[in-house]
């Protein structure tokens, strides 16, 4: 793990209307780590996303990609920076293939490249992704899993150093879970470096070097996930104070 910082937050805002989704939000990321970030809905996580891939403008503070500052980017900038990410509600693009819709994210990556190379990189990302055989099959014909399959492959494609993943197990069954998991491990130990939302408590503790825990658009606590998951202010925010006072034995 590296020693600074490749993803920087400082002191980001954003509201929506009367609504304060983020509020003073300060974390780093290191080199090589996987990032969970945890909390109770409406906490302001994929938000944070936002913030980060430049689909939102943040109202105030900054955000640093390799030290440089990407406060207020385009999504396709940030891209361009080695941050790639991907998204809660899959959306492939329809009339397009498997292989084409994972093209398309290589295209906006880092790397200029041209249409004979994305298609390439799609195919070598499909394989990875155990998608190779339905590389022409429309997105419409994918099961759940296959279509987060896609989405991350989509992702990968770009060839990130950062990858914002948003809630990838959302609605798959253990099996797929245990899948997706082991290839999120696996990207992990060949060095990229993960932020993701999830709300599978045992895949972010299968996952995560660290966990930052937001409430109300706020840090509440961070640390390893071991720690975390047992900290009673982490135990009220997601099962309330009545749980809590149970489990100590209070009146």
């Amino acid at each position: 793990m590296s020693a600074a910082p490749v993803l920087e937050v400082r002191n980001l805002s954003r509201s929506f209307g009367g609504v304060q989704a983020v509020s003073d939000l300060s974390f780093e990321v290191r080199g090589q780590e996987v990032l969970g970030l945890i909390g109770p809905n409406g906490a302001g996580k994929t938000t944070v996303l936002n913030l980060i891939s430049g689909v939102h403008r943040p109202d105030r503070g900054q955000i640093f990609v390799d030290g440089k500052d990407a406060t207020g980017l385009s999504p396709q900038r940030i891209t361009r920076l080695g941050v790639a990410r991907t998204f809660q509600v899959v959306k492939p693009f329809v009339g397009l293939s498997v292989a084409e819709n994972v093209a398309m994210g290589a295209m906006f990556g880092p790397e200029r490249l041209s249409r004979q190379s994305a298609m390439a990189r799609a195919h070598a990302t499909l394989e990875l992704l155990g998608l190779e055989a339905k590389a022409q099959a429309q997105t419409s014909e994918l099961t759940i899993a296959d279509r987060k399959r896609l989405e991350l492959a989509r992702a990968l494609a770009m060839r990130p150093r950062i990858i914002l993943m948003d809630e990838v197990l959302a609605g798959l069954n253990p099996s797929e879970l245990t899948r997706i998991v082991d290839l999120v491990e696996n990207l992990h130990r060949q060095g990229l470096t993960i932020v993701v939302i999830e709300h599978v408590m045992r895949a972010i503790m299968a996952l995560s070097t660290r966990v930052l825990v937001l409430v109300e658009g706020r840090k509440l606590v961070e640390g390893d996930p071991a720690t975390v998951t047992r900290d009673e202010r982490v135990i009220r925010a997601y099962l309330g104070d009545r749980y809590v006072d149970r489990e100590v034995g209070s009146p």
